[in-house]
This record gives C-alpha cells, structure tokens and sequence, in this order.
C-alpha cells in the first residue's frame, strides 16, 4: 500500500468519527418527541407553568387514581379527541400514563398536532405514587 493511499485512509476514518461524535452531541437537541421529567420537575410545571395534566390510561385505572384536576383522554382515544384540549397548546402539557408505550404514542399525536411542550413523567404514575404526591380517586 503506498503512503498515499494510506494518509487518504485515516483522513477518512478521523472524518467519519468527527461526524459521528458531532451527531452524537447534537441529536438530543434536534430529536423530535417528548421530553421526559422527573416528579420535581413536573411539580415545577404543573405549580409555576400551569401545565397541562393530561392522563392517557384507560378509564378504570384513571378511577383507580389520578393527579388532582388532570385532564383524561385514553390514548386510544386521542387522535380523535385531542381537540378538546387544543386551547391548551401554548402551555406545557405533562403526560401521565401506566407504560411508555402509551405516553409515546399519545405525545406523537400531539406533537403532530402542533403542541410542542409536551413532557411525559418519568416512570408514569408508578413514579408519582412512589413519591407520596396527592392522588384523587372517583
């Protein structure tokens, strides 16, 4: 092999690693969905931004329990019924749910939908109870 050859060689594999460290630094800003927030930090949002509490489990675990004054729209449900909380995309939104399977989806949608400060909480309503945080039942 000569020298050419391999000087162009390394070239190559140092541009291929400074475009992956660059993509690895950059994608957690430009990746697209929800973020997700701890209980304190959903507490900062629901007492100083006025989010949004919007539960996406279906209805007997909502009745089992949920967060005081959340909104519930099963994710099932939510590609027909996220008009209803429509006059609410300029607030944050925090999305409340069993697994994250659910949250994903029903974020997504709303996200499409032109919300943009969609958060979901970190390990769902496990995670609130865990933390002793109020929870109303009917």
């Amino acid at each position: 092999m000569s020298d050419h050859f391999l000087l162009r060689l390394e070239n190559l594999l140092f541009l291929i690693a400074a475009t992956v460290s660059a993509l690895m630094l950059i994608w957690p800003m430009i990746r697209r969905g929800p973020k997700e927030v701890d209980t304190r930090v959903a507490i900062e949002l629901i007492n100083h931004q006025d989010a949004l509490v919007l539960d996406v489990r279906d209805d007997s675990d909502y009745a089992a329990g949920h967060l005081p004054n959340s909104t519930h729209i099963p994710t099932e449900k939510i590609e027909d019924r996220w008009i209803e909380i429509q006059k609410h995309k300029e607030r944050p939104i925090l999305v409340i749910y069993s697994s994250g399977i659910r949250s994903h989806h029903a974020s997504k949608v709303l996200a499409k939908n032109g919300f943009e400060k969609v958060h979901n909480l970190m390990g769902g309503i496990d995670a609130w109870r865990r933390a002793s945080l109020p929870i109303v039942k009917r």
